[in-house]
């Protein structure tokens, strides 16, 4: 194989990694919260009642509860979420959309993990396994098959998710 043909594969990691970042810092500067963060907003506009619990949530993006606990005591210090006692479990507290969280739902775009998960659902069981297994290439070819990773697409701003 030739160096062009490796330059190919390099720029194509670049790209992916670069479109990342950018929606990242698109999403941080537009509306000052992180990829996870509105991704939690958006979850809460989608479910029976704009609520659900830090189990649900943490489920929903696949992090640890310390790092969801995080994600929404930001959204609740800006007032996008609230939690509210459940008066018939005392133990529960869910966590609510505002309508300030709401509001600002209305002036977001599609995210790039949108996109992505709505193309996905286009193509056909074949096709996604042919990515999946490139994805699994790249991984073994990079060593970082080990590297703990949400399958939250989420940039370097997130590190304060």
């Amino acid at each position: 194989m030739n160096a062009n043909k490796y330059s190919e594969i390099m720029s194509s990691v670049r790209k992916i990694v670069r479109a990342i970042n950018l929606e990242s810092k698109r999403v941080e500067k537009n509306f000052g919260i992180s990829i996870p963060q509105l991704l939690t907003l958006k979850f809460l506009n989608e479910t029976e009642g704009y609520k659900s619990t830090m189990k649900g949530i943490k489920e929903m993006l696949s992090l640890n509860a310390s790092t969801v606990t995080g994600i929404v005591a930001r959204l609740e210090q800006k007032g996008f979420v609230a939690r509210l006692p459940d008066p018939k479990d005392k133990r529960s507290t869910p966590i609510v959309l505002t309508s300030k969280g709401a509001e600002l739902l209305k002036n977001t775009q599609e995210s790039l993990h949108e996109k992505i998960s709505k193309n996905l659902d286009l193509i056909s069981d074949q096709e996604y396994q042919k990515i999946l297994v490139s994805f699994e290439t790249i991984i073994d070819f990079l060593n970082i098959e080990d590297l703990d990773a949400s399958p939250i697409i989420t940039g370097p701003t997130d590190l304060n998710v």
